[in-house]
């Protein structure tokens, strides 16, 4: 329940073998079918240990948790890239990236995946440099913000190295407050690894 961004396993290497053995052959077969498909497509891929592309889901859809992380390093603006892709100039774009590393963090209802309660009230606490919390299960009852989903929020944050940015994704995430609030202590902890 959270991801980080970049991830260290995508080296170039795994990056183009991806986009050869992925990314490059889906297009190929949307064309081949007549298929003209404009909009997200997001591939959900694991690495395997000899670095082999597998693709565990396809989906029309920004990938959650795995978009925050990723939208926090965005310099260049989501809207436009939107409109680009929708009149047809995407090709002429050009994404600019934040160099630093971001980690976002889920944090959850008591009882999620399962059965939750909703309407907690919740308590944001103050705002910091370099994170963004993203809303997810929440909604505006009566001025007061509420739970009203499983995964209620993603607390995202910058930093220099994976494991700087998840020490501020917690650290602001632990100014946050609701009843049976839980989330996962671990976020970003092989991309840490990999940094030692």
């Amino acid at each position: 329940m959270g991801a980080y961004s970049p991830a260290p396993v995508v080296d170039q290497e795994i990056h183009d073998r991806i986009m050869t053995e992925v990314i490059r052959p889906t297009i190929a077969g949307l064309d081949a079918d007549g298929l003209y498909y404009r909009g997200f497509l997001y591939a959900g891929i694991m690495v395997t240990a000899d670095g082999t592309p597998k693709v565990l889901e396809f989906n029309c859809r920004f990938g959650d948790p795995e978009t925050q992380p990723i939208l926090m390093r965005l310099k260049t603006d989501l809207v436009d890239l939107i409109e680009a892709a929708c009149t047809g100039r995407l090709g002429q774009s050009i994404a600019t990236w934040d160099t630093r590393a971001a980690v976002g963090v889920v944090l959850a209802a008591p009882g999620y995946p399962g059965d939750y309660p909703t309407g907690a009230p919740i308590t944001l606490g103050e705002d910091s440099v370099d994170t963004q919390v993203f809303h997810a299960g929440t909604q505006c009852l009566d001025g007061q913000t509420v739970t009203s989903g499983g995964r209620v929020l993603c607390v995202t944050a910058l930093g220099a190295t994976v494991r700087e940015a998840q020490q501020r994704a917690y650290a602001r995430l632990d100014r946050i407050q609701f009843e049976g609030a839980q989330c996962r202590r671990d976020i970003g902890y092989r991309a840490i690894m990999r940094e030692q």
